[in-house]
Protein backbone atom coordinates (compact mmCIF):
# COMPACT_ATOMS: atom_id res chain seq x y z
CA UNK A 1 0.00 0.00 0.00
CA UNK A 2 1.34 3.57 -1.05
CA UNK A 3 1.88 6.04 1.69
CA UNK A 4 0.46 9.61 1.62
CA UNK A 5 3.58 11.00 0.79
CA UNK A 6 4.54 8.71 -2.08
CA UNK A 7 1.87 10.21 -4.34
CA UNK A 8 3.16 10.67 -7.81
CA UNK A 9 2.38 13.40 -10.29
CA UNK A 10 2.64 14.34 -13.76
CA UNK A 11 3.49 16.89 -15.47
CA UNK A 12 1.18 17.35 -18.73
CA UNK A 13 2.38 19.72 -21.45
CA UNK A 14 -0.21 20.71 -24.54
CA UNK A 15 2.57 19.95 -27.96
CA UNK A 16 0.01 20.14 -30.50
CA UNK A 17 -3.00 22.40 -30.68
CA UNK A 18 -6.42 21.07 -30.30
CA UNK A 19 -7.41 22.89 -33.19
CA UNK A 20 -9.56 20.64 -35.71
CA UNK A 21 -9.93 18.31 -32.91
CA UNK A 22 -13.44 17.11 -32.21
CA UNK A 23 -15.63 19.14 -28.76
CA UNK A 24 -14.87 15.91 -26.74
CA UNK A 25 -11.01 15.81 -27.04
CA UNK A 26 -10.78 19.93 -26.57
CA UNK A 27 -13.30 19.54 -23.62
CA UNK A 28 -10.60 16.81 -22.02
CA UNK A 29 -7.74 19.69 -22.36
CA UNK A 30 -9.59 21.61 -20.13
CA UNK A 31 -10.50 19.00 -18.08
CA UNK A 32 -6.44 18.21 -17.68
CA UNK A 33 -5.88 21.89 -16.99
CA UNK A 34 -4.57 22.84 -20.15
CA UNK A 35 -4.66 26.40 -21.45
CA UNK A 36 -2.14 27.20 -23.74
CA UNK A 37 0.80 26.05 -25.51
CA UNK A 38 4.10 24.92 -23.68
CA UNK A 39 2.33 25.58 -20.56
CA UNK A 40 2.41 22.25 -18.11
CA UNK A 41 -0.43 21.23 -15.82
CA UNK A 42 1.16 19.30 -12.37
CA UNK A 43 -1.29 16.80 -11.91
CA UNK A 44 -1.73 13.59 -9.32
CA UNK A 45 -1.16 10.10 -11.00
CA UNK A 46 -4.67 8.90 -10.38
CA UNK A 47 -6.79 6.02 -13.13
CA UNK A 48 -8.92 9.30 -14.04
CA UNK A 49 -6.43 11.68 -15.08
CA UNK A 50 -4.75 8.77 -17.26
CA UNK A 51 -7.95 7.92 -18.94
CA UNK A 52 -7.99 11.59 -19.57
CA UNK A 53 -4.37 11.24 -21.11
CA UNK A 54 -5.11 8.21 -23.20
CA UNK A 55 -7.70 10.25 -25.01
CA UNK A 56 -5.27 12.87 -25.90
CA UNK A 57 -1.89 11.16 -26.11
CA UNK A 58 -1.39 12.52 -29.77
CA UNK A 59 -1.56 16.42 -28.45
CA UNK A 60 0.50 15.94 -24.95
CA UNK A 61 3.40 14.52 -23.62
CA UNK A 62 3.44 13.48 -20.30
CA UNK A 63 6.37 13.39 -17.74
CA UNK A 64 6.61 11.39 -14.56
CA UNK A 65 8.01 13.28 -11.15
CA UNK A 66 8.25 12.63 -7.64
Amino acid sequence: MAKSGDTKMLKVTLRKSGIGYNEKQKSTLIGLGIKKMHRPSILKDTPEVRGMINKVTHLVEVEEIK
